[in-house]
Order: C-alpha cells, then sequence, then structure tokens
C-alpha cells in the first residue's frame, strides 16, 4: 500500500472511527424496545445522534416523519466520508448511496401512477445529499407532471436516463411498472459491481466481502422470490437477475429458475445456515419464509461489517462497513418507530428486527 493510500485512509479512519462510536449502543437499544409509545421512543433518541434531526415541533413528528428526519444522518454521514476517499473509494460510495436515490425514483413513480400528492411522497423519500443525481425539486417535478413518460425525462441527465427510458415501452405495454423498476434494481446492482471491480487488492477485497455479499443477497431473494411468489417463468427469472456474484453464481440463479430445491442449494453457498429451518418452508410459506432469510442475511452481512473494524485499517472496509452498520440502524428504528407508535407488543415484529434483540449486547 502507498504513502498516499495510508495517509488517506489515516484520516478517513479517524472520522470513522469517531462516527462508529455515536452508533446507538445496547443499553439504548434495550430502552427503545421497553419503550411504551412513540413519545418514549423520541425522548430516548433525543439524547443520541439524532437528536439534531428530531429538534422541530412535536406535533409534526408522526412516525413517517420522524422516519424521514433520521434518514438525514444517512445522508450526513455519506457525505463526510465520501470527501475522505480515493476518487475509485468515492464512486463505490457514490453507487451505495443511488441504492437509496434508485428507491426514491420508484416511490416517485408508484406516488404519480396511484395519483398521491407532492407531501405524500415526500415523507417516503431519502433527504438529499449534495452528490444527489436527482434533487427534492427534480423529485417534485416528476410527481407533480402526473405522467410517467414525463417523469422519466425530468431523470435525462442522470445515469437513471437510458435505464428507464429502454424500459418504458415494456411499462406501456404491460401497464405495470415492474419493468421499469427492475429495470432500474438491475443496472445500480451492475454499477456497484463495476465500482467494486475498479478497486484493487485489500480494497477490492474487502469491498467484495461486504458490498459483493450484498449483491449476492438480493440476486438470490429476487430470484427465490420470482419463482415461488410472483411464478415468473424461467426465463423471466433468468432476465430478471444478475448472471454474476460473489458467491452466489449464475449457476445457483439458473438452478433455482430451472425448479430445483431451494434448500440445499442456499445451505450449499451458505453454510452457517444448516440450522435455519425456514428453508423448508420457502415453497409453501413464500412471504414469512423469504423475510425470515432476507433478515438471517442481513445479520450475516452486519457481523461481516462488525468484524472488519479489527485488523488493519487501512482499507476501504472500514468506511463501507460503517455506513452500511448505519443503514440497517435506520431500518431497525423504522420499524421499531412504526411499531411503537402503533402500541404493537415486541413478538409481532422483533422478527423483522436486523440487529436481534437477544444479540444487542454483541453490537460491540
Amino acid at each position: 500500500m502507498s504513502v498516499n493510500s495510508v495517509m488517506t485512509y489515516s484520516r478517513a479512519h479517524a472520522t470513522v472511527r469517531a462516527l462508529y462510536s455515536t452508533m446507538l449502543t445496547p443499553e439504548t437499544w434495550n430502552a427503545l424496545l421497553a419503550a411504551e409509545n412513540l413519545d418514549a421512543v423520541l425522548n430516548i433518541l433525543s439524547k443520541t445522534v439524532y437528536e439534531p434531526y428530531l429538534s422541530i415541533k412535536r406535533e409534526l413528528l408522526t412516525p413517517r416523519r420522524t422516519v424521514y428526519q433520521i434518514r438525514r444522518h444517512l445522508a450526513d454521514i455519506f457525505e463526510k466520508i465520501t470527501q475522505l476517499l480515493s476518487e475509485e473509494g468515492r464512486q463505490l460510495l457514490l453507487w451505495l448511496w443511488r441504492l437509496y436515490e434508485v428507491d426514491d425514483i420508484k416511490a416517485v413513480l408508484r406516488g404519480i401512477e396511484s395519483h398521491a400528492d407532492w407531501q405524500q411522497v415526500l415523507l417516503l423519500l431519502y433527504p438529499k445529499p449534495q452528490h444527489a443525481m436527482l434533487s427534492l425539486e427534480d423529485m417534485q417535478r416528476m410527481v407533480t407532471g402526473g405522467d410517467i413518460a414525463r417523469a422519466i425525462e425530468v431523470t435525462r441527465y442522470t445515469p437513471y436516463y437510458s435505464t428507464l427510458e429502454h424500459a418504458l415501452e415494456r411499462y406501456k405495454a404491460e401497464g405495470s411498472l415492474f419493468p421499469l423498476e427492475v429495470a432500474l434494481d438491475l443496472e445500480h446492482h451492475r454499477q456497484l459491481w463495476q465500482s467494486i471491480e475498479q478497486l484493487s487488492g485489500l480494497d477490492h477485497e474487502k469491498a467484495m466481502n461486504i458490498v459483493g455479499s450484498m449483491i449476492d443477497m438480493d440476486n438470490l431473494l429476487w430470484a427465490i422470490r420470482y419463482r415461488v411468489y410472483h411464478h415468473l417463468s424461467e426465463q423471466e427469472i433468468i432476465n430478471y437477475t444478475l448472471p454474476f456474484g460473489y458467491k452466489v453464481r449464475d449457476a445457483d440463479i439458473r438452478a433455482i429458475a430451472a425448479g430445483t430445491e431451494i434448500a440445499p442449494l442456499v445451505r450449499r453457498i451458505y453454510p452457517d445456515l444448516g440450522g435455519l429451518d425456514v428453508l423448508e418452508r420457502i415453497e409453501e410459506e413464500a412471504g414469512p419464509a423469504l423475510q425470515r432469510l432476507e433478515v438471517t442475511l442481513q445479520q450475516r452481512i452486519v457481523e461481516m461489517c462488525r468484524k472488519v473494524f479489527i485488523g488493519n485499517p487501512f482499507h476501504i472496509g472500514i468506511p463501507i462497513a460503517y455506513v452500511v452498520l448505519n443503514e440497517y440502524e435506520v431500518r431497525d428504528l423504522t420499524v421499531l418507530i412504526e411499531a411503537k407508535a402503533s402500541r404493537l407488543p415486541m413478538q409481532t415484529f422483533e422478527s423483522l428486527l436486523v440487529f436481534q434483540p437477544p444479540a444487542y449486547h454483541t453490537m460491540r
């Protein structure tokens, strides 16, 4: 590793370590789980790194608005960390961020289809950092235009335009957003994969371990979901998935598409999931079983991220691990906020949490 790389990662590592120390502690998570309602959750979060984002009038902090506000923390840390990295590392983090932008575009398109107004759509979106390709004003124009084709035209000078424009005919023919959404997901993951491949040495290894595993997870879940939930044909499944991966290979995806038994295949790819009994029920209980598999795979990624903080710090794995851990923190907070606002008992939502309650003490 060059002297310049060591200097770059020294600055990034020091910043990330300081930020990492502000993540929610196991004690805070336990308090949040014990909270009686949304007011109690907000009181606890007011003593954490999320306090500045929740410093607005209490009556405005509906569950949806609360989630929107805490997502601003994600935007801020991406903004801060990308400025500390080399060009190759910066591009990888930008494509990680653009997953949220892809989700925003999908939310906007759904809003147009359902004739939602801008205020309804707004709080479903992620706040925009400076490096966002589409501003909130752009997305507002997409919604108020009231037409999918006009909305796509707003994206003309972004990486999303050619993908959306190419899928537009299928949208018109089928009358469904599915072709547009799948095209966005696949193209984003191709670009994310290419950004990993631009790296070398330890950077490539660490990025592939975490981000490659995330791409694998999505691709595998897409293939299973298309087969057992949407009942798509073999060729459609192949067309709507990626032909590459880290541990999940094209042959695995094609085997799922062709109807091979899912449980043995998943256990071969992930030997540590041997005790996950829901795998045998995926064909019969597509929704609950797939949800359990997804959470379990997300927990594996969380563990990978934690382990990155042990050992040599001079690689891109440290900033990647930190932003990914923050993403899952915000996801768990989203589940918890909605559940507490509805006063749901913990047993109704704990299986959705990536940081599982019995394992909170291991977060550090």
